[in-house]
């Protein structure tokens, strides 16, 4: 243990999910997965597959088990207990920085005191930690940041150094595949990491956008900084904001298709269906719309179906396959 005076006694017997509600960053619901604080100190958003709430029921699988996978803290405290609402954020925060090499559970003593006093814990906070289904290390009392962040790395190893980039690389593809809930999870997590992340708020952003929130989306680009607004990731995210936008303000589509139906040169038609295609998912289809107007009149409106295109290209990022098709058909129909 960490502290000289202070021993595990007894044997511990006994028998987050990624959704869209909950919310991140304070926009209320939403994305995120990070639901609201406890009683433990009040410390705000957690990442539920991290840290949660065990209790006597729950202590078998969601910690001895658990630490079969990866070591599990476990934090006894109790609402009245004033170093522990001194110690949750500090720990929360390590184990959000870590990246995944530990995990905390917290059980509140008051409501479920017999795992402690089978352990022979006398004060609190006290933090075990639990490793291949056993109690291998632990501290009792509030501690500084660098003392909790080392019995981390000590019972965990050290956090992975790109952590933040491993999981916006998974958060980059799953917005492509269009699974918005995982990808706002792993962006989320991002965000608790580093806060003024770009690309992480702007793929947060993208992710409201393809569940049709346009006010969450905006809500979360006013958190990237004004002096980090030039970065592609986001004038990529505001591009796709203001598509959405524009494409909502259009109404129903049957009316350009059948426009386009009765005369095929009505180029204005195939414009604002494009744009409308897009705002409803439809990228190819877009793509194909403004091809088609290049196609007839490459000078149409001041080169604008190339225009747009190239915002689409932009809104939706170079690794999205649309872009790839829409560069690939341009291509064949200016050099054709």
């Amino acid at each position: 243990m960490s502290n000289g005076d202070y021993s595990i006694g007894g044997q511990v017997g006994g028998g987050f999910g990624a959704s869209m509600g909950g919310g991140y960053g304070g926009q209320g619901g939403g994305f995120g997965g990070a639901g609201g604080g406890d009683g433990n100190g009040g410390s705000g958003p957690v990442d539920s597959d991290l840290i949660y709430d065990v209790t006597t029921q729950t202590f078998m699988a969601d910690v001895m088990e658990a630490s079969r996978q990866q070591p599990v803290l476990v934090d006894f405290w109790a609402p009245w207990c004033g170093p522990c609402k001194q110690l949750t954020p500090i720990i929360e925060e390590a184990v959000k920085a870590a990246g995944g090499t530990v995990k905390l559970a917290k059980m509140n003593i008051e409501d479920h005191p017999e795992i402690a006093g089978q352990m022979g814990i006398q004060s609190i906070p006290a933090v075990v930690a639990f490793k291949d289904g056993q109690p291998v290390d632990g501290f009792m009392g509030a501690q500084q940041e660098s003392q909790v962040k080392a019995f981390i790395e000590k019972v965990g190893g050290p956090a992975p150094t790109n952590q933040a980039d491993a999981y916006l690389e998974q958060a980059e593809e799953l917005l492509v595949a269009k699974d918005y809930a995982q990808a706002a999870q792993l962006f989320g997590a991002v965000m608790q990491m580093e806060p003024d992340n770009v690309k992480a708020i702007s793929g947060l952003a993208q992710c409201y956008l393809g569940a049709d929130d346009m006010e969450r989306a905006k809500q979360a680009l006013d958190l990237v900084p004004e002096d980090k607004r030039e970065d592609e990731a986001f004038t990529a995210a505001k591009a796709a904001l203001d598509l959405a936008e524009q494409a909502a303000s259009l109404g129903d589509l049957a009316e350009f298709m059948e426009r386009i139906e009765r005369d095929p040169a009505d180029l204005q038609a195939r414009f604002d269906l494009a744009l409308g295609l897009n705002g409803k998912g439809d990228k190819n289809g877009a793509v194909d719309q403004l091809i088609e107007i290049v196609r007839q009149d490459r000078d149409w409106n001041e080169d604008g179906a190339r225009k747009q295109l190239l915002q689409f290209f932009e809104a939706w990022g170079f690794k999205d396959p649309a872009s790839a098709y829409g560069r690939r058909k341009l291509s064949a129909v200016l050099f054709a």
